[in-house]
């Protein structure tokens, strides 16, 4: 069947269903490779280019006869240059993901028990509570605290272990890594 193309005046073809799978084996690889120079993925390209066939199928081209691969090519740069700018779009007027929110309960009881710590550091012996303060909620090294505080390294580490010792008994042997 040939009819008139409108635009150039020539006589066209529409493409017979029973020349699409001789066309699928001798032009899916390229075009799929093609598309992924486009789209960030092979199983997107994979989609753009079974669109297009499909779209060949279903609809009423009228392509020339051995015109068909570039019309195919064209048909797969229009589907990739679509999910794009649909991506963009989409990615414009999606809002921003909040990330996770801890519930009400969680801040109020870690809200708790970080005061309830910090009561017992404030328990502590002047040197001791400075040694763990500087250590353990600034991570500061040794050597720094010693700096920091004046004192010898071996003095830090007899404040730490002395301060640790007494915030175990003040809070109960389970809570001495939470003040770390």
């Amino acid at each position: 069947m040939a009819t008139l193309d409108r635009n150039h005046g020539e006589a066209i073809a529409s493409t017979a269903p029973s020349t699409l799978p001789a066309l699928y084996d001798q032009h899916y690889r390229s075009m799929v490779k093609l598309a992924s120079m486009y789209v960030d993925d092979r199983e997107t390209a994979e989609e753009v280019v079974q669109d297009a066939f499909a779209e060949l199928l279903a609809g009423t081209y009228h392509i020339e006869p051995g015109r068909e691969a570039p019309y195919l090519r064209k048909m797969v740069l229009n589907g990739s240059r679509s999910l794009l700018r649909k991506r963009r779009v989409r990615r414009l007027h999606t809002p921003d993901d909040p990330g996770l929110v801890a519930a009400a309960e969680e801040t109020g009881v870690a809200r708790s028990e970080r005061e309830r710590i910090l009561q017992a550091v404030r328990r502590l012996p002047e040197k001791q509570a400075a040694v763990i303060i500087l250590r353990y909620y600034l991570d500061l090294s040794e050597a720094d605290i010693a700096e920091t505080l004046g004192i010898a390294r071996g003095s830090v580490k007899s404040h730490a272990h002395r301060g640790l010792a007494k915030l175990e008994k003040l809070l109960g042997p389970g809570d001495r890594e939470e003040g770390r």
